[in-house]
């Protein structure tokens, strides 16, 4: 069974959503599972931890599950046309992965929601994806081969899945956003099995 990972940073729940839908796509494999954990926030004060379990949502990420995962999705709400701080602090956290090679070679794919269409939503995936890349991971985005990506009025880019919540996080996913976002995760499983040892 391979298993790929849907990582996530979520403040209102937008990438959250986004996540269960890529996670839902890679079940849709035969031969895949999807292991769905969050990353905590961080706060200005260091000396403040999160607890060990969250509120709400997917459980916290280790880097144990970076290590058992066979692919990667990995997403964030947009900051400034940029991932997220907590994502970014946990993949800074990974020095000890990326000298030992944990990734290399592993499929991976990045999605995000903002809250305008122009919001930033293109740099903030190429910014996931260069951590990724220095990992030695294989890039997967979606091919225009995927009639939603021609047909999307909101979210949805050849750089991986995206959604557009509106200024007060009043619009749900489309339906063509739900669509891109389990057209991401069953193509990223697909590879992965394609991928594995046999």
């Amino acid at each position: 069974m391979s298993e790929i990972l849907v990582l996530y940073y979520s403040r209102s729940g937008h990438t959250a959503d986004l996540a269960r839908r890529v996670a839902r796509g890679v079940e849709e494999v035969a031969g895949c599972s999807a292991r769905l954990r969050q990353v905590p926030p961080v706060a200005p004060i260091t000396e403040l931890a999160a607890p060990p379990v969250p509120a709400d949502g997917a459980p916290y990420a280790t880097l144990d599950d970076l290590r058992a995962c066979d692919g990667l999705a990995l997403g964030s709400p947009t900051r400034f046309g940029n991932m997220a701080a907590p994502l970014k602090h946990f993949l800074d956290g990974t020095g000890a992965e990326w000298a030992s090679g944990t990734l290399v070679g592993k499929p991976a794919a990045v999605f995000t929601s903002t809250s305008t269409l122009h919001g930033g939503q293109e740099s903030t995936l190429l910014s996931m994806l260069l951590p990724l890349l220095h990992h030695g991971m294989l890039i997967l985005g979606l091919p225009f081969t995927e009639p939603a990506l021609n047909a999307t009025q909101s979210g949805g880019t050849p750089y991986g899945a995206s959604h557009v919540a509106g200024l007060k996080g009043e619009r749900a996913l489309s339906a063509h956003e739900q669509e891109l976002a389990r057209a991401l995760g069953r193509r990223l499983a697909q590879v992965a099995m394609r991928l594995a040892p046999r």
